[in-house]
């Protein structure tokens, strides 16, 4: 098991890699940091999300999550506004250039690894399309792992 476990990690972690820098090479804008991103993708499932609750969903320190979320203000990307509910909390939203920008990565995204998925032997994209189920159940596995 440890070596499966050894071999999917470093499989993936290379895909997600050649991909990001890949993608990054192709877009006009800076590219953000995986963090950034992560956080982006988290406000947009969940529009209105404090701070501390987008830290626990990341896994995250609060202060790290704070200095995310002051960057991604500045940078034009989130809305940081007050809770009606209790006034030190923060309540964060995705600007129209946020939106626009994760719509852009994950279509660019997209047709990059399609284009090279395209290219594999019908065997091979067989077999990874019937181990995208056993692979999000392990995700499912992982984050019950606390």
């Amino acid at each position: 098991m440890r070596e499966l476990a050894e071999n999917l990690m470093t499989t993936t972690a290379a895909l997600r890699r050649v991909t990001r820098r890949r993608v990054r090479e192709t877009l006009p804008h800076p590219p953000l940091r995986v963090a950034q991103i992560e956080l982006l993708r988290e406000v947009e499932k969940q529009p209105g999300t404090g701070v501390a609750a987008a830290a626990r969903s990341l896994h995250l320190a609060g202060n790290s999550v704070s200095t995310l979320v002051n960057q991604l203000v500045d940078a034009g990307l989130l809305e940081r506004r007050v809770d009606p509910d209790d006034r030190r909390a923060a309540r964060l939203d995705l600007t129209g250039t946020a939106r626009e920008r994760l719509a852009n990565w994950r279509r660019t995204r997209t047709e990059f690894v399609a284009t090279a998925v395209a290219t594999l032997p019908a065997e091979d994209r067989e077999a990874i399309e019937a181990a995208l189920p056993a692979l999000g159940r392990l995700i499912d596995a992982l984050q019950e792992e606390r």
